[in-house]
C-alpha cells in the first residue's frame, strides 16, 4: 500500500501528534523524519497520504493530523511496543515498575476491592480513564422453587451456592397448580442442584422426552429466567478517572464531546457492550473510534484486554481516552494490569 518512504513520514507524523498535539508541517517532518527530502517531496507525500484517507489537513493550520485510519495503520503495522512480562523490571517504563509494587495491595480474597483498585490504576498511570468488568461468576444454583402466583403466572426463586436470592415472574403455556409447580422444583433440586445453568439447560433437552410437556416447559423457562437473572447480576463496570478527560486538550475546548463522553461512563450498559466484545479477543486490543463499529465515538479510542481467572476469562479491563494517546505505553500498562488481576483473583 505505502512505500517505505510514505510509511517512515506517515510514522513520524502519528508519533509527533501524538507528543505534541498540534498539526504537523513538511517542515517538521524534514527535520525529524530522518529522510534526506526536501520540504516540497514531503509536501507531495502528504498529499498522497491524504488522498489515502490516512492524514487530514485541519481549516485552521497547514499542517496534517492522521485520521482514525492513519492511526489504526499505525497500530497494525508501525508501532513497535511489545508486552512484558512481570519478571521484566529492568525494561518496564517507570510506570510498569509502579504497578508491579502495588500488585501486593491487591487483596486477593475482596474481588470487588481488586478490581475497583484496577480500575484506579489504569486511570492513575493513563491519566485517562479506567474500567474493568467485574468477574463474571459461572451461573451455578443451589435451590430452586416455584409459587404460583395466579393463572399461568409462577414466581421462580433461584437461590445460589453463596446464598445470593434471585427472583423472576414468568407465564407457563398452561396454568400449574402447586403441586405440579412442586414437583417440578423437586426434580430440578434432585437431579440438577450444583450444575451450572447451562449445563441444566443441555440436559433438559436431551431429556425432554422423559417430562410432561408441561413441566419440561416451565424447567426450561425457569433456566432462562435464571440465566438473565445471573447475567444482569454481573454486569457490573468499575470507572474511574472520568475527570482525567477535562484536563485533555483535545476535549478541553469541546463542551458537547465532553458531555457525550460523560454520558456514555454513565449509562454502564453500552460501557458493558464494549467490553463484552473485548473479552472475546485474546490478548490486548485497540479500538480507534472513526473506524471501529466498537467505539461510538470518533474522538475516543479503547485499549484493552480480558482477564483470566484459573485459565478462564472473566472480565476485561481497558482504558478510555482520546485517539491522540501514546498506544505504546498504553498497551504496556493494559497488559500487566490484566495479569496482576487475574493473578491476584486467582489466588482466593
Amino acid at each position: 500500500m505505502l512505500d517505505d518512504r510514505a510509511r517512515t513520514l506517515l510514522k513520524t507524523l502519528v508519533e509527533r501528534y501524538i507528543a505534541d498535539g498540534t498539526p504537523v508541517g513538511s517542515r517538521t517532518l524534514s527535520r525529524t523524519s530522518g529522510l534526506d527530502l526536501s520540504p516540497a517531496t514531503i509536501r507531495n507525500v502528504m498529499a498522497d497520504l491524504e488522498e489515502l484517507g490516512l492524514i487530514a489537513s485541519p481549516h485552521t493550520s497547514a499542517g496534517r493530523i492522521p485520521t482514525a485510519r492513519g492511526y489504526r495503520l499505525f497500530v497494525d503495522t508501525m508501532l513497535t511496543s511489545r508486552p512484558l512480562s512481570l519478571a521484566e523490571h529492568g525494561q518496564m517504563p517507570p510506570q510498569a515498575v509502579d504497578m508491579v509494587a502495588v500488585r501486593e495491595q491487591l487483596h486477593p480474597d475482596q474481588p470487588q476491592r481488586v478490581i475497583a483498585q484496577a480500575a484506579s490504576l489504569l486511570s492513575s498511570l493513563s491519566s485517562f480513564v479506567g474500567v474493568v468488568s467485574a468477574p463474571r461468576k459461572a451461573s451455578v444454583f443451589h435451590h430452586i422453587e416455584f409459587l404460583r402466583l395466579g393463572e399461568r403466572r409462577v414466581l421462580v426463586i433461584l437461590v445460589s451456592p453463596d446464598g445470593d436470592v434471585q427472583n423472576r415472574v414468568i407465564f407457563t403455556a398452561q396454568d400449574l397448580t402447586q403441586a405440579e409447580l412442586a414437583e417440578a422444583s423437586n426434580r430440578l433440586n434432585a437431579h440438577y442442584a450444583g450444575l451450572t445453568l447451562e449445563a441444566v439447560r443441555e440436559r433438559l433437552r436431551n431429556e425432554v422426552d422423559e417430562l410432561r410437556g408441561e413441566i419440561a416447559g416451565l424447567m426450561s423457562a425457569a433456566v432462562q429466567a435464571g440465566t438473565e437473572a445471573m447475567a444482569q447480576q454481573d454486569e457490573q463496570v468499575i470507572v474511574s478517572g472520568e475527570r482525567n478527560l477535562l484536563t485533555v486538550q483535545d476535549f478541553s475546548h469541546d463542551m458537547g464531546s465532553l458531555r457525550r463522553l460523560f454520558d456514555l461512563f454513565e449509562q454502564k450498559t453500552q460501557l458493558m457492550r464494549l467490553l463484552d466484545t473485548s473479552s472475546r479477543a485474546e490478548g490486548v486490543r485497540i479500538y480507534i473510534g472513526g473506524e471501529s463499529q466498537v467505539v461510538p465515538y470518533e474522538e475516543l479510542s479503547i485499549v484493552s484486554a480480558p482477564y483470566e481467572v484459573d485459565d478462564q476469562v472473566v472480565g476485561t479491563l481497558g482504558v478510555i481516552g482520546p485517539t491522540r494517546m501514546a498506544y505504546d505505553r498504553m498497551i504496556q500498562i493494559v497488559d500487566i494490569t490484566s495479569r496482576m488481576v487475574g493473578q491476584a483473583l486467582s489466588q482466593r
